[in-house]
């Protein structure tokens, strides 16, 4: 009995620490500003997420920006945000497949809005963010 409610005790308290831990990144207090963020890059246009929900429960995810290797910019970073919460909120999705359109499946970001957006720290937050969302899906 008493070891049943110590694992209780430790699961709740780690989920508690998760919680916090993902609370810090969402808030202002450490300089996670949104709109400035969406601001900021929405500056560096160009290339496209596509997403298209298959009916068998498999979203396929495209990125779009066969110029430039698919690199990502800034409004590429900002669809991929929408497309990640349209993906969370998928009651039938079982799978995602990630292409690249053309040749290349990425190059990485768009040196000149990385540039910018790192200074300010901004693009840090954004992808935090992102990847925070990533590692919680359960398929």
């Amino acid at each position: 009995m008493a070891i049943s409610l110590w694992k209780n005790l430790l699961q709740t308290t780690k989920e508690r620490l998760l919680q916090q831990r993902r609370m810090s990144l969402y808030n202002g207090a450490h300089g996670y500003e949104e709109e400035l963020i969406k601001k900021k890059l929405k500056q560096f246009a160009g290339g496209s997420i596509n997403l298209s929900k298959e009916d068998n429960g498999i979203g396929i995810l495209t990125l779009n920006n066969p110029k430039l290797m698919n690199a990502f910019t800034g409004t590429m970073m900002l669809e991929l945000q929408e497309r990640v919460t349209e993906l969370e909120n998928w009651k039938d999705g079982k799978g995602l497949i990630i292409y690249g359109a053309g040749d290349t499946f990425c190059s990485g970001s768009d040196l000149n809005a990385v540039k910018i957006l790192f200074r300010q720290k901004c693009c840090t937050m954004l992808l935090r963010q992102f990847y925070m969302q990533v590692t919680e899906w359960s398929f």
